[in-house]
């Protein structure tokens, strides 16, 4: 008798599926494992994807609608809640920074420049010594930036300096920056009533636990901690967020590394360091 056979026109008998199961079962979780599983990054890919998706976040961002009195209006109802709720100081610490020229000129070159700078160099410090966690780390970054966009078209929100009668200094006109998207030339291609949430802190958060998570050395976890708790001063000092449009932005963090561990399995954190699929 021996065991069931079924041959094939073009091959060799081949042995059928247990009872009950179908042939092609596993095919769909070996294809979901391969897409999940730690890979070598490719770097062509990495960097045009990067590229392509900042224009994209640019593009969208700035075709949102610059419904100016609805944003003012928004402003000041977070202005209201906040003094409801006993934490509106953001003008008083914009006064004080600002009568500083040498530390609020510094802070305003910080907002307008470290955003990029920190983050992609958190992205290339993961894609080389990191690469099993790179694909989880980038996911969770690009689905917090993503659902970003999606409250800057439903909730458009005037930055305090922006505010009409709300006593702010914006000190981003006020002591020139130079390439900040906020003042100057650049003023007009860019989205100026898009505060909410901050991705001043989505991403500098997403920079801050990344480095204080996987880095070995306490001082550099410390550095790491420290740069969102700088940028979370620095946007209060400028006048260009609320403290909400913060919390705005630590809950698309949240939703960003929810999305990245369902996807992967676990936190990027707690994957492999080193990838064991060749991309």
């Amino acid at each position: 008798m021996g065991d069931a056979k079924t041959r094939t026109l073009d091959g060799p008998p081949t042995t059928p599926p247990p009872k009950g199961e179908r042939a092609d079962h596993p095919v769909v979780p070996r294809r979901m494992a391969r897409l999940r599983a730690p890979r070598t990054p490719r770097l062509w890919f990495e960097i045009l994807l990067i590229a392509v998706s900042y224009w994209t976040y640019s593009l969208i961002r700035n075709a949102v609608p610059e419904q100016k009195a609805k944003a003012l209006r928004n402003a000041d109802w977070i202005w209201q809640a906040e003094h409801s709720l006993g934490i509106a100081v953001e003008r008083t610490v914009n006064h004080a920074v600002d009568s500083v020229t040498w530390l609020i000129v510094t802070m305003n070159y910080y907002y307008a420049t470290l955003h990029f700078i920190v983050t992609i160099g958190v992205l290339v410090w993961l894609y080389r010594w990191h690469p099993g966690r790179y694909a989880a780390a980038r996911t969770a970054l690009f689905a917090t930036t993503g659902v970003a966009l999606i409250g800057y078209y439903l909730y458009p929100l005037a930055p305090p300096r922006l505010m009409t009668g709300g006593g702010f200094v914006d000190t981003l006109v006020d002591h020139g920056t130079w390439g900040s998207i906020a003042s100057g030339n650049l003023a007009s291609m860019s989205n100026q009533y898009a505060a909410m949430p901050s991705m001043h802190i989505g991403w500098s958060l997403w920079c801050g636990l990344t480095i204080a998570l996987l880095a070995r050395r306490r001082w550099v976890k410390a550095l790491g901690l420290l740069y969102p708790a700088t940028t979370l001063l620095v946007i209060v000092s400028t006048a260009n967020h609320f403290w909400l449009d913060a919390i705005g932005g630590v809950l698309c963090l949240s939703f960003g590394v929810g999305v990245a561990s369902v996807w992967f399995g676990a936190a990027p954190h707690r994957l492999t360091r080193a990838s064991h699929v060749v991309g």
